[in-house]
């Protein structure tokens, strides 16, 4: 009798302890081109803000910057359609990477 208990105890313990294993969810791993980058567009420079948006060049993001130091910060990320050169396009395209602080 007790090694059956014994037995019994053991197997339970098993199917305890492999019961998170067994049931747990399948996550795929993140792939480092999935995660989003962001950037500040009111306080990022020239060459951040080229390297981070899509489609924006350092001329364009040199003209994002002047518009900024003469027009005060933006308010939106639509805001950059004032930059000659930033259409919606471009913001749509860059619609989860731009900060607004």
């Amino acid at each position: 009798m007790k090694a059956r208990s014994l037995f019994l105890s053991c197997v339970t313990v098993l199917v305890m302890c492999w019961s998170n294993v067994l049931f747990a969810d399948n996550v795929d791993p993140v792939e480092p081109d999935q995660l989003e980058v962001t950037v500040n567009i009111n306080q990022a420079d020239a060459e951040t803000l080229a390297s981070v948006l899509t489609g924006v060049g350092i001329s364009r993001a040199e003209a994002i910057v002047n518009y900024r130091e003469k027009n005060g910060k933006f308010f939106s990320a639509e805001e950059l359609s004032a930059v000659r050169g930033i259409g919606m396009s471009t913001i749509e395209k860059n619609e989860g990477r731009i900060v607004v602080k």
